[in-house]
């Protein structure tokens, strides 16, 4: 007997769920995280740039990690994606880049979005599975970035 399971992600989490969740995704996209010093330095070439920002649906950011940066800057090719929490809990990507549209910035800011919050949800998912002593037998990832897991009930 088998059952078929379509998932449908809410992200809700305290930051440090998140910021590995975006570790994870960055790093699948040739992103890579910007220090803080950095940062700072950068700041005046910003106002040439163009800029996007995208609020990610059904997601909030549980308070309780007073004294964490809760944000996290990753660039690659002079993109750079600031990952923050708004003033409602929500997660939010500031997209920037110079010589690209708001669209294209968009298009980008979606498919990291859509990275981090696979990663959120397979981590969650097996960490579930794994508490109902359910057994992963089985992983595919198609072309197309869709994950199929087997599992096995004792």
């Amino acid at each position: 007997m088998s059952t078929v399971l379509v998932i449908t992600p809410i992200v809700i989490a305290h930051w440090p769920a998140i910021a590995a969740a975006i570790s994870a995704a960055i790093a699948t996209m040739g992103f890579t995280t910007v220090e803080e010093a950095v940062q700072a330095t950068a700041q005046g070439s910003v106002a040439e740039k163009e800029k996007e920002i995208i609020e990610v649906e059904d997601s909030e950011i549980l308070p309780g990690s007073e004294g964490r940066a809760e944000q996290i800057v990753v660039e690659k090719d002079g993109i750079r994606a600031t990952f923050s929490r708004d003033a409602r809990g929500a997660l939010r990507v500031c997209m920037e880049g110079k010589g690209l549209s708001k669209q294209q910035l968009r298009q980008l800011g979606e498919e990291l979005i859509g990275r981090v919050t696979q990663q959120f949800v397979y981590h969650r998912i097996v960490t579930e599975l794994k508490e109902k002593k359910m057994a992963i037998v089985g992983e595919e990832v198609t072309a197309d970035r869709v994950v199929r897991l087997r599992v096995r009930s004792w």
